[in-house]
């Protein structure tokens, strides 16, 4: 896959590194092979806002053959494109490559049009101004980052990682966006529709948090008919008072929570074991086959016998 990220004058190192180390290191481990990326401008020099002044970078037509076209941030002032980037976006869109507006990176193609009618996510702190310059775009100020397969848009900063991340996952599988997570040590996956921030940090397992133990605990009987009415029984809460601290500390609703968690182990299960899908589904913690893949279905757009074959991956002894 070919990768284009935009760069342009004061753009921050670190929203920057962010794509071109995540999609880096995918060829650089071994992941696959075909992945490369480019650094492209349509400005003849590009000094970056810590002062420093980037050398041999391509020019536009970097962007004309590139399967994934990345715009991991944008101007302070919130510009519109000029003629040479708006024009990159349509080709890109025309074509049928992805393209991905990280942070205020949403901007340029929400200009652009392709997202009317359509969610959008961008900073927090600019998801006002967005919401009136384009009321054509519905705008999800809380989501880390909003997929529609072919435009992508992620919230601020740290936020970029978990949407490159979630490009690798839906690419190359689960499998593979864990193997890079952990050379990068972050964590593997975080939901797009979790909180961009939360008010307070999770309470270590082994401390004096409830949540945390129960959390753990949740995360080692995902195939027991575990609920929201246990965990709140495990943290010796009321249903109604965990729910509440689960989402604050969380950021996503303990049930949210539990359905990510289960999809996640099926996609391992997928990925990691030949397991027939209804014992796929049993040790996900899905009460039936059938539910199980209608949960799946909804949440990837696909089977999962076609996620399987797509991405399993043969265990070495």
């Amino acid at each position: 896959m070919k990768i284009a990220v935009h760069a342009f004058d004061g753009i921050s190192m670190f929203h920057l590194s962010v794509p071109t180390t995540v999609f880096a290191e995918v060829r650089s481990l071994g992941l696959d092979d075909s992945w490369q990326t480019t650094v492209w401008s349509a400005e003849p020099r590009v000094t970056t806002a810590e002062g420093m002044t980037l050398a041999d970078l391509s020019g536009p037509d970097a962007a004309r053959d590139a399967d994934l076209l990345v715009f991991p941030s944008w101007h302070a002032d919130l510009r519109p494109p000029g003629d040479e980037v708006a024009t990159a976006i349509r080709e890109a869109a025309g074509r049928g490559a992805q393209l991905a507006g990280l942070c205020l990176g949403a901007f340029p193609l929400v200009d652009s049009g392709l997202l009317d009618g359509r969610a959008v996510v961008t900073h927090w702190g600019a998801a006002d101004r967005m919401s009136t310059r384009y009321p054509s775009v519905v705008v999800n100020a809380d989501a880390i980052y909003v997929d529609h397969d072919d435009v992508l848009t992620s919230a601020g900063t740290a936020s970029a990682l978990d949407a490159c991340l979630h490009i690798v996952r839906r690419e190359l599988g689960s499998e593979a966006a864990a193997t890079l997570a952990r050379h990068l040590v972050v964590a593997p996956h975080r939901d797009g529709g979790q909180a961009q921030y939360i008010s307070r940090p999770m309470p270590e397992p082994d401390g004096t948090g409830q949540l945390g133990a129960t959390i753990e605990w949740a995360l080692g009987n995902l195939d027991q008919r575990t609920d929201v009415e246990a965990m709140a029984t495990h943290a010796r809460m009321s249903k109604r008072n965990f729910s509440r601290r689960f989402t604050e500390t969380t950021g996503s609703s303990p049930a949210r929570w539990l359905l990510a968690r289960r999809l996640d182990e099926s996609r391992r299960l997928l990925e990691r074991s030949d397991l027939p899908i209804d014992a796929v589904a049993t040790r996900s913690g899905f009460g039936s086959v059938v539910t199980f893949r209608q949960r799946f279905v909804s949440a990837y757009g696909t089977t999962p016998t076609s996620y399987r074959r797509r991405f399993a991956v043969t265990v070495q002894e």
